[in-house]
């Protein structure tokens, strides 16, 4: 490692102040700190001494995707072959996975990644760290034969407006991730939903229909899988929201080192739950009778609560704010995959409408909580001037 710092030092020389290539200085600074901790404190404001800095924290959020992205990879491959009618082994499946995403990974580092460098070229300052998540959920939550250019384009605009358009990493009102999403479900309709986008090179043959268990039901068909496919995984969908199970790996990882908010997790599942079980007394479609605890393990909803919900910048801040965030998160997700046909998903849309209001429920709790300290303040004031 000594020999490795050594040549860093003497190739960060140019990218000095004063020198040569200064502008490009944060370009180079990336790689610096992407290897090595940073070598300099702040130096005004509030300080906190912590060995762990934002590219480590964004670093465990990695590491908690990978699960559920390693499964994909699997079940994008267990779906081309299965729908075929193909005999397999798992390392054929994980293979025409890998062959399938890791471009689609590439694409989404490289296009975004060339962007927040020429934006922190631009202006001068060091390069956000946020992207290293935003670059890796992006192409998880989208359908496995998306088109790369569509998929770069979905980056770009994610990343120009729903980001940098607002002052950068921690400044975004929106989840970038979802804001891309949205983008391609919008701009691009025919290749985001369907019965055909969701099962690799499903659109050249006529007999697969890989529509998703939502997607089906929505339009008042049977489904062919139980409660134990869709926990497990083994169902049609975008490329890491279909396994609950790796999906809940994830989350203990995200708790556990405290990177993700528990709260927001457990409240989202819990107004997703309550919501489900209440429009189950009234089934007047078959999403409105389609079992509650069913609802918490198909679709995107484990993995937008998890992953998504839980962006501590688009979220709410204060801790009671978190639980109901959260639980307004699950309770619009299960509203709007039950009552509007046109987007049995739901998530998406719940998570980008809660990031917005995000802001105004923190408000209203710390505004609850001054006044109780105010009242507080004049019940003391008044019982010491009784005495």
């Amino acid at each position: 490692m000594s020999f490795l710092r050594t040549k860093i030092d003497q190739l960060k020389k140019p990218f000095l102040k004063g020198a040569k290539f200064e502008k490009y200085a944060p370009a180079f600074g990336a790689l610096e700190t992407f290897l090595f901790v940073p070598d300099h404190t702040t130096k005004k404001g509030a300080h906190i001494r912590d060995a762990v800095d934002l590219k480590r924290t964004m670093f465990m959020v990695i590491l908690a995707l990978l699960p559920a992205l390693v499964y994909g990879m699997y079940n994008a491959g267990y779906q081309h072959f299965s729908q075929l009618g193909e005999t397999f082994t798992f390392w054929d499946a994980f293979s025409h996975g890998a062959y399938k995403i890791i471009p689609m990974i590439v694409v989404s580092y490289a296009v975004g990644l060339g962007i927040e460098f020429i934006f922190a070229i631009y202006r001068g300052h060091e390069v956000n760290e946020g992207y290293l998540v935003t670059g890796l959920l992006i192409p998880m939550i989208m359908p496995i034969d998306l088109p790369l250019w569509m998929l770069a384009i979905s980056v770009v605009f994610a990343v120009l407006i729903g980001k940098e358009a607002f002052g950068g990493t921690g400044m975004n009102v929106l989840n970038p991730a979802l804001t891309a999403r949205a983008f391609a479900f919008f701009a691009y309709p025919t290749f985001m939903s369907g019965d055909k986008v969701w099962v690799s090179e499903a659109t050249n043959i006529d007999a697969i229909s890989g529509e998703t268990i939502l997607g089906k039901l929505a339009a008042g068909k049977d489904i062919a899988w139980n409660a134990s496919d869709m926990f497990f995984g083994s169902i049609p969908g975008s490329v890491s929201e279909t396994s609950t199970l790796w999906i809940l790996a994830g989350a203990a990882i995200l708790i556990l080192t405290g990177v993700g908010s528990w709260r927001i997790i457990l409240s989202g599942f819990i107004g997703a739950a309550l919501t489900a079980l209440l429009l189950n007394q009234f089934p007047v479609n078959p999403l409105m009778g389609f079992p509650w605890y069913e609802h918490l393990i198909v679709g995107g909803l484990a993995f937008g609560i998890v992953f998504m919900a839980t962006d501590p910048v688009s979220a709410a801040q204060t801790e009671k704010g978190k639980w109901i965030y959260g639980f307004l998160v699950g309770f619009f997700c299960i509203l709007i995959r039950v009552l509007n046909p046109a987007y049995p998903e739901g998530v998406m849309l719940a998570i980008l409408l809660m990031n917005v209001f995000a802001p105004t429920i923190d408000h209203y709790v710390v505004n609850a909580n001054i006044k109780k300290r105010k009242k507080r303040l004049i019940a003391v004031q008044n019982i010491k001037t009784v005495s």
